[in-house]
């Protein structure tokens, strides 16, 4: 199954981005095909249009390439999952990277096609919701404290619970109780959501890999406090119990 290069008749295709076009509450999806390696083959004009790419610039490259760099950790497992034949199709949030530093929130949806002979294949569906740019969801983000920044970063990499106490010279039970603090705090089912979420507010650098917490989202002022034999700042995400 392939996606026709030229644009469609669709209404939407060609639209500013900036502001799409929507039909009742939906925004203007677009379509890609990718071969067994995530790579770009085909997609339709809506695409480029949204990832803000040419065609030169989208087939021949990585599905990765075109998303925020948490996106492998993310995604990687749901199409490990459609080529084994376990799921029928998956949708996560992700963030597009229309440039270094403009980001367009979305969800995508991932389905696999099975040919008679050959790898497998993927069609995959990204429904964006707006542009958001640097700084606009941070000013409304929680902040975290050091140890929860820390955390997040290294769930972001991919790190276990394990590995995190280790690093952080803490309790298995205490990183758990951080996670879940986070989770709770971002309203996030799972520790993959978590990532997700904490990305769409800003809280993760874009670009870096490993992420990274920008540093404006993290409050020390709590830590100061407690050192001081007084209760930890509230309003930070991943911070001790109070007394």
């Amino acid at each position: 199954m392939t996606v026709d290069h030229r644009a469609d008749s669709s209404p939407c295709a060609g639209r500013n981005p900036v502001r799409p076009r929507r039909s009742g509450d939906r925004p203007c999806a677009c379509t890609a095909s990718l071969d067994a390696a995530l790579t770009v083959t085909a997609a339709d004009a809506d695409f480029y249009t949204w990832f803000n790419r040419g065609s030169a610039d989208t087939c021949g490259h990585s599905l990765y390439e075109l998303l925020h760099p948490g996106a492998p950790a993310l995604l990687g497992h749901h199409f490990a999952r459609l080529a084994q034949g376990h799921s029928a199709r998956f949708t996560e949030p992700v963030l597009a990277l229309r440039t270094p530093d403009e980001l367009l929130p979305g969800q995508l949806t991932g389905t696999a096609v099975h040919p008679p002979s050959g790898p497998v294949g993927y069609v995959v569906t990204f429904t964006p919701d707006r542009v958001l740019r640097p700084g606009t969801a941070r000013r409304r983000a929680h902040h975290l404290s050091p140890t929860g920044a820390r955390i997040l970063e290294g769930i972001a990499a991919g790190a276990s619970t394990d590995q995190l106490a280790s690093r952080l010279c803490l309790s298995r039970q205490g990183v758990v109780y951080h996670v879940t603090g986070m989770m709770r705090a971002l309203d996030a089912p799972n520790r993959a959501a978590l990532v997700a979420r904490a990305q769409f507010l800003g809280l993760l650098t874009v670009g870096t890999w490993p992420p990274r917490v920008v540093p404006e989202c993290v409050h020390e002022t709590g830590h100061r406090r407690q050192a001081q034999g007084g209760r930890p700042h509230d309003g930070a995400i991943g911070g001790r119990p109070g007394r």
